[in-house]
């Protein structure tokens, strides 16, 4: 077993940091948030958020739906499995709705 001197442990100590330094960050931030579209309701209905997190919703329905905020928003249809994300970076309340279902709302409270 070797035995490190204080040299030693500082170079490898650094190489360590440079290494991780180099390293690309994971793509999903801490604060990014999922909502599932599931038997015609978005789950969870209502996401209280701060400013610069994305919000992706997954379809997980046998049918289309969308996901749009008048003015804000608006996803293509998405069939099953397909995704919309959207990056908040303004504060307010987001209300939307699917275009195709009306009845189907939800809210996203950013701070």
């Amino acid at each position: 077993m070797k035995t490190l001197n204080r040299r030693d442990f500082g170079v490898d100590l650094g190489l360590a940091l440079a290494a991780a330094m180099l390293l690309p960050a994971t793509s999903a931030r801490a604060d990014d948030m999922d909502v599932h579209i599931d038997n015609f309701v978005f789950q969870p209905a209502e996401l209280k958020i701060k400013v610069g997190t994305t919000v992706t919703w997954t379809n997980r329905d046998d049918i289309p739906h969308t996901v749009v905020s008048a003015g804000k928003f608006r996803s293509k249809t998405l069939d099953t499995d397909d995704k919309f994300s959207f990056t908040f970076t303004n504060a307010g309340d987001y209300k939307y709705f699917c275009s195709l279902h009306p009845h189907m709302t939800g809210m996203i409270k950013v701070e």
